[in-house]
Parts: C-alpha cells; structure tokens; sequence
C-alpha cells in the first residue's frame, strides 16, 4: 500500500530535511507493514532490510538483555492503571516517529524494538533510505547530530509549524553591524561651537573625542547643558565635556545586546569597539533609536515604558507587558539565554526605578539593593518572587530604614513579584545589615556549614546589586570568595546539593514516564546552576549569570568547551520547555477566569495565575506530550546533566 504526501509528517525532522524530489520519491516507495502486540520489528544482532515510520501504534526501544513482559503481564498493568515497561525502555516511539536508521548506519541493530500494541508502520526499503541519505547530507548527518545542532533544528521546525517569519525574528537575528551609525570623530581639543555644527551637519546626536588614549563621548545634551545651565562659551574645549566611562560593544554582538547594555547602563546610546579592550578604537555608535526602528512589536518597546515612568502606577502599567513580551519572544524562536538576558534586564529596570521611588537619593548613596536568586543570576522570564537584600554603609544611621523598606516590598508586590516563601527580602530585617554585619554573617554561615548556611551563601553569591552603590554588593560577594574558595571541605559539601535530586533518567537512559509529569527544575536545572556555581565559586569567577559563568570557566580551563556548550544547550531546553509550560497555564487560567476589569487588575490576576504555575505544576513535564525530537533532545540533555553530575562527584570527592 502506498502512502501519500499527507500521510508521512514530512513537516516534522528528520523527514522535513529532506528536499521536495525526495519527499516524493520516499512517499511513492513506501508500503504500510503490520506488526502485532509483542512482535519484533527489529533484535539485537539482526543486519535490518528497513526503517520504520509509525502510522498508529506504539512501540518500545529495550536493552538486548531485557526479559520481555508476556500479554498477561501488559493487561494486568493495564489493569491496575501502570506502565508495565516503565523501568525497561530505553526509548519509546509513537505515531510519525522514525526507528531503525540506525540499526542500517551502523550495521546491526544493537538493541530490541517491541510493539506494545498492534502497530500499523510506513516500511522504507534500506536501499532507499542509503540513498536518501547520500543525496541529502542533512537528512543522513541528522542521526549523527550533536545536541546543540539538534536544538537548532527544533528552533526551525518550532518557526515552520507556528508560521513564524524571517521578519518577525529579523531583530533577534540582527547585528550591531546592520544598523550602527559611523562614528563622529573630533579632536578633543575642538570648540563647543565646532562641535555643535558638526552635530548638525551629520544629523548625529553625538560625536567621539579622545584624550590621551581613551576615547570618550560628548551628546548634543552635553553641549546644551555646557553653553545653558554652565555658561560655558563656545570657544570651551571639548574634552572637559567628554564622559569616558563608555558602555559598549561590538559589531559583531546581537542587536539585542546593545538594547540589554543600554536597559542595564540607563543610557540611550552605545559605542561600537573592535573589541571590548579599554583602548579599542571606536568604529561605530548605535542609538536607541535605531534599535527601536528593528522591532517590529509594539510590545518590545517595554523598556521605554520602564524609563517613562513618572509614578507606580505607569510603572505597574509597563510591569503588566512583560508577560505580552515574554510570549513574542517564544513565539519568535528567541534563543533562551538571549531572551533572559533582555528580560533580566528589564525586570531589573523595574526594580530599581521601584527602588529609586521608594528610597530617598541620599539614602541611596550609602546602602545597596542586592537582587538574588533567579533575578541576581539575570535568569527570570517570568516575574518570580522577591529574592533581595540591602546592604547598609558602616556608620549609617537610618531609622526609618525598616518602615522603608516595608513599602518597597509592597510596591514590588504591586507589580507581581510575590513574597518570597522564605522570607528573603528586604521586609525581613535578617535580610537587611551594615557591611560589617554582612561579613560577619558569611563568617558564620562558612564556619556552620549546615543546610541553610550552604544555601544563604549560594544566595549572596549570586547577588548583583540594583540601586544604590553597587560596590558594596561586589565589596562582600569578594569577601564571600576568599572564605570559601580555598577551604576544599565547605566547598565539597556546598557542591552535595547538586546531587540532592536524581536525574529523571531510567537504568537503560530512557525517559521516565510518570503520568504527573518529570520535575525539570528538579532533575536538569537546579543540578546544572548550582554545579556551575559551584566551580564558579571555587574559581573565584565573579559573573553571576550561568551562561557567562560557563564561558568564564572554559576560558580559565576549568571546563572543556564541549561540556560547555552541552550545558548551555541544555539549560536553554529545560528553560524553555518550562516557560511553555507556564504560558499555556496562564493561557488556560485566562481563558476561566473572563476578561473583565481594567489592565492594572487584569495585571495582578494575571501575575497571580503566573504565581500559582511557578510554584506548581509548570515544572512537570509531560513526556508524552513532547514531539519526537523534543523527547530525544530532552533525553540528551539529562544524559548531560547525568553525565556533569559524575564529574561533580569526582571533583569534590562527593563519592565518600
């Protein structure tokens, strides 16, 4: 019988790899092939004459070993409501996956494929199949694929099937390159009125002066205040006007990062560096608003919002987009760490424009609002609960510190942040101390080394500061580095957590199959962050961020760049199908709950259903849910996080 171009899912991999010719050439040689409950397709040892794509049905990848249930056994688990194969399948294939290709690459087939149920499969001859692979590179390397190159491939199935266009990810895929202005060059030691003329003849709104080597630059703001609020005259020299402590970039960096850099630095504009040396020489300036002119969504434009506004309730009105911009980014195929990094960013933003309504200016000169957790690491996508602490100047006095700071937890509240459950925030007064006290608390938390020590260090050494005088957040985050860095017990048992959860792996490094769901917080993500934190920490690496930690270690040696890129890799996945998860609760939760009530209110229910996923079922997920090549990538990302686990174990003597 043979099949159409309907009946094959030639949208999803492998099959979509290949080209029209070949499509049509493997729908016209296929036949269907019947295989009853507990045949075998395929057993250990035999040469194989095809590869199969199931039509209906199931079927179970075993160990050669494995001692096969009898049909009395599979309807009694059926009976009783269980999976009789859940601790013997190493994979497990249902309609439109493809088995087998690997029994003909390699040369035998290793392992043993069962039918758990009457199966119905397309049958593709090996001849053909050999063909297909020699005359498509992509469709044959496909099974060979690392799992970075199988994620890319899920990204551009996952844009094909939501319809998503080129134009819709153009700015994620863009470069600072693509829309940087040339520099305005002028000798610093120019007149203001030269300056001012040289503005107007580019239609530029800045220019690059450099005084004894270091390049700086001087806006049309800088000028305006120089001759109007100063009185400067127009003959003044530039170079006094010059701010030199540049934010910048590369041509090379994603556009997105310029926009990340001027969310994080409160600037409206960046320079362009061959690198990002100190002496570089500029090539470039990128504006806001030429990042601006790439998005093509109205709801990116959050980050103006952000600095727009004036009181709580315009900053509660842009904190109610973030979830509208959060979904344009998935439905766009963003990469997740670079979705992190631009939203980290602005929830950061919102903070700190929270912390600087709240907290009189010359109050925030003398203390330091400390974001920990998932927010301090620049890992949130969703608002996630307060993690934060200040820290106090020797010597300040500020009574009313303790009322204040009970305000600013509730204006967090009002935007959706959610009290933390362990009462880590700033409302608590443990969480609250002077530079000395601080030092004296990692002191102790290094000498008790008992649970809730190990887990506060982890906190604060995650902390990145956001308002105040950030140097006494990396002041103590140092002082927290050179207590435990060389103190090799503290940092064995701070590694231990990292193997507190197991992987959802069964013994054969198959999927398990719970039907609530795996825990993927549990079993890849927590392992992944605190085993980096862990070396991080033991490297004295200062970055916060898991992705930037990882770069750190490979550049310093301590890990190999392909475990790296394993782990990035892997981390995105999990983060990703977590988020999935969360958005189509919250689609779920806004579809009972109606539509009334005006945007603010909508944003608080809304920010409460997101509460109620993050703390809940978001993190389990269905397996069975999964598409073929998400479940094998999902397979291969565990066996990462497995394999990362071990060298933990080896590495801190986790083993005794």
């Amino acid at each position: 019988m043979q099949a159409t171009l309907v009946d094959i899912p030639f949208n999803e991999p492998p099959l979509s790899l290949l080209d029209t010719r070949n499509r049509q050439r493997l729908a016209e040689s296929v036949d269907l092939r019947y295989f009853e409950t507990l045949a075998q397709p395929l057993t250990p040892g035999a040469v194989g004459d095809a590869v199969y794509i199931i039509y209906k049905g199931e079927v179970v990848e075993l160990a050669s070993e494995t001692p096969l249930p009898d049909a009395a056994e599979l309807k009694q688990a059926a009976h009783e409501g269980r999976d009789a194969w859940a601790s013997l399948r190493i994979g497990h294939y249902s309609q439109g996956d493809l088995f087998g290709a690997l029994t003909l690459l390699n040369g035998e087939c290793r392992t043993r494929f069962v039918c758990e149920q009457e199966t119905l499969c397309y049958q593709v001859p090996a001849a053909l199949f050999h063909q297909l692979c020699a005359e498509s590179p992509d469709f044959g390397n496909f099974f060979q694929h690392s799992l970075r190159d199988k994620a890319r491939l899920l990204a551009a199935y996952r844009d094909t099937r939501l319809g998503t266009s080129h134009d819709q990810t153009d700015f994620m895929l863009a470069r600072v390159m693509d829309c940087m202005r040339p520099p305005l060059v002028m000798a610093a030691n120019r007149s203001i009125d030269e300056g001012v003329r040289a503005l107007e003849a580019a239609r530029a709104d800045s220019l690059i002066i450099e005084v004894e080597g270091r390049y700086g630059v001087v806006t049309r703001t800088d000028l305006l205040n120089a001759l109007v609020l100063e009185g400067l005259a127009s003959t003044h020299r530039l170079a006094p006007l010059g701010s030199f402590s540049l934010v910048a970039v590369t041509a090379e960096d994603y556009l997105f990062q310029a926009l990340v850099q001027m969310t994080r630095h409160r600037v409206a504009r960046v320079v362009v560096q061959e690198s990002l040396a100190s002496d570089s020489p500029v090539v470039g300036v990128i504006e806001l608003t030429d990042v601006l002119g790439f998005f093509s969504n109205r709801s990116q434009l959050v980050s103006l919002e952000i600095e727009r506004a004036s009181d709580m309730e315009a900053l509660a009105l842009a904190s109610a987009r973030l979830p509208e911009l959060v979904r344009a980014l998935v439905l766009q195929g963003v990469h997740l760490r670079h979705a992190m990094a631009l939203l980290s960013a602005l929830n950061g933003r919102l903070v700190e424009r929270t912390f600087v309504m709240t907290v009189a200016e010359v109050r925030r000169e003398s203390c330091c609002l400390m974001l920990m957790g998932s927010e301090g690491r620049a890992e949130q996508l969703l608002k996630t609960d307060q993690d934060n602490g200040l820290i106090l100047a020797d010597g300040d006095q500020w009574p009313e510190c303790e009322a204040v700071m009970e305000s600013f937890s509730a204006a967090l509240a009002r935007l959706g942040y959610p009290p933390c459950p362990g009462n880590v925030m700033v409302s608590n007064p443990d969480w609250v101390a002077t530079e000395s006290r601080w030092r004296g608390k990692v002191a102790r938390w290094c000498a008790g080394r008992d649970g809730e020590a190990l887990m506060n260090l982890a906190i604060v050494f995650d902390a990145r500061a956001s308002g105040g005088n950030g140097e006494l957040v990396e002041s103590l985050r140092s002082h927290l580095v050179r207590h435990v860095n060389h103190d090799e017990l503290l940092l064995s048992n701070f590694a231990r957590a990292a193997l507190r959860f197991s992987t959802p792996l069964t013994l054969f490094g198959s999927l398990r199959t719970p039907r609530h769901g795996i825990d993927i917080k549990k079993g890849g993500i927590f392992p992944i962050v605190h085993g980096v934190r862990t070396i991080a920490l033991e490297r004295g690496v200062m970055a916060t961020n898991t992705f930037s930690r990882l770069d750190a270690l490979v550049a310093d040696g301590s890990i190999e760049a392909r475990d790296s890129e394993d782990l990035t890799e892997s981390l995105s996945l999990f983060a990703e199908l977590r988020l999935r998860q969360q958005l189509r609760h919250l689609d779920e939760a806004s579809m009972t709950s109606g539509s009334s009530g005006i945007q603010a209110d909508a944003s608080h229910r809304s920010d409460s259903r997101a509460r109620e996923v993050d703390e809940g079922s978001a993190n389990l997920i269905i397996t069975q849910s999964l598409s073929s090549l998400e479940r094998d990538l999902l397979r291969d990302a565990l066996s990462r996080v497995k394999d990362f686990k071990q060298r933990l174990t080896h590495r801190y003597h986790l083993e005794y």
